[in-house]
């Protein structure tokens, strides 16, 4: 059977063009539809590798991020609208704390606010967490630049920690349904915990020393002088990037700390990066190629983002709805069409379906359950 991936690096920009409509707006019908979006995608094109199966926590997680953005608007949040929910008891901690008020009346209008705001940081993690799922972070390593080689391979691990724990848990699991223990309630979640952390540390090991016997991040010929001054000109440009940025959005820093530190900052860090070109040189087996696939995928995310942000200058008044008189929110068209051209993806990177069959056993075997198993070793 031919390979029929797509390139990761497609996945994780039509991924960052969803993450960019959701944070544009707080209209929940819009955010909705996002994650529909995203969740039709992942449902059809993923495959039976391990990552894929992190999207699922991905979702439990953006739900538990907007109860928690709810609940710190009951206890401390600023209080706003008259359709007045419940009153709880009321303290205000003072000066020294900015006036910060504990408990008092809650209202709809502000809980409706707290929930759009999670909504939009949920859909943004699931926007995310469907890249995740759809592409191997650990495939992402072969199109970084040498020259960023050291920050690439860190942002890698970094993205797989999720699905390795996903795989740690079902792993965990699995041994215990064989075990005839149980796979779910409180005392499961207590006997499959210290597994997994177990099971995450031992493969971290494992990676390590794999990548100390492979002679990873060692380099010929380079001077520690040189590392230094590599490291220096990096950390010196991105302080500058970063105080350049806050200097250009923010209009009382003085002029010489906005524009002129931006641009100063990414010649320095330019200069870091490019020093170091050359001293890592990694080897790909099958490189991944950027096809007309992968084109339909990226522009797929492209045309989301690129509506939102005409919407919001056109008509932001429905990407952002006002909360206090509430009113219910109207669906914006033109976002809105932009968000189902998201759905790019389906016509070009639905996965087939693969089975592994081991030699010399029936078909059905491969399919058995855990109950089953146990009655056939009986």
């Amino acid at each position: 059977m031919t390979d029929r991936s797509i390139h990761p690096a497609a996945w994780w920009a039509w991924a960052a063009g969803l993450a960019v409509a959701a944070s544009r707006t707080t209209n929940p019908l819009l955010l909705g539809l996002i994650i529909a979006v995203a969740t039709t995608v992942v449902v059809a094109c993923r495959t039976d590798a391990p990552w894929a199966r992190a999207f699922r926590g991905y979702l439990i997680f953006g739900a538990v991020i907007v109860v928690i953005r709810m609940i710190a608007y009951v206890v401390v949040g600023s209080r706003m609208g008259t359709t007045v929910l419940v009153r709880l008891p009321e303290a205000r901690l003072g000066d020294w704390a900015a006036g910060i008020r504990i408990g008092g009346a809650v209202t709809l209008e502000g809980l409706y606010a707290a929930a759009s705001d999670g909504l939009r940081l949920a859909t943004m993690l699931i926007c995310l967490g469907a890249a995740n799922s759809l592409a191997d972070a650990k495939r992402l390593l072969r199109c970084v630049p040498t020259s960023l080689y050291e920050i690439g391979t860190a942002v890698v691990v970094t993205l797989s920690i999720a699905p390795q724990l996903a795989e740690s848990v079902a792993r965990v699991r699995r041994a215990r349904a064989l075990r005839a223990g149980r796979t779910s309630g409180r005392r499961a979640v207590r006997a499959i915990a210290v597994p997994v952390l177990a099971d995450a540390l031992d493969r971290s090991l494992a990676l390590a020393a794999s990548m100390d016997v492979r002679g990873y991040g060692r380099t010929t010929g380079v001077s520690t002088g040189a590392h230094r001054v590599t490291g220096a000109l990096v950390v010196i440009g991105l302080i500058g990037v970063t105080i350049g940025t806050y200097g250009s959005l923010d209009g009382t820093t003085p002029p010489a700390l906005g524009l002129p530190m931006l641009l100063g900052g990414t010649v320095v860090a330019a200069a870091g990066l490019l020093s170091a070109r050359g001293r890592v040189r990694p080897t790909t087996y099958q490189p991944d190629r950027w096809d007309a696939r992968a084109w339909t995928v990226s522009l797929g995310g492209l045309c989301v983002a690129t509506a939102t942000i005409v919407a919001g200058r056109v008509d932001p008044d429905r990407l952002v709805p006002p909360f206090d008189p509430l009113t219910w929110p109207s669906l914006p068209l033109l976002a809105a069409a932009g968000v189902a051209v998201g759905l790019a993806p389906l016509m070009v990177a639905q996965q087939l379906p693969v089975v592994l069959r081991q030699p010399g056993r029936e078909d059905g075997a491969a399919s058995r359950s855990p109950a089953e198993i146990r009655t056939a070793l009986r």
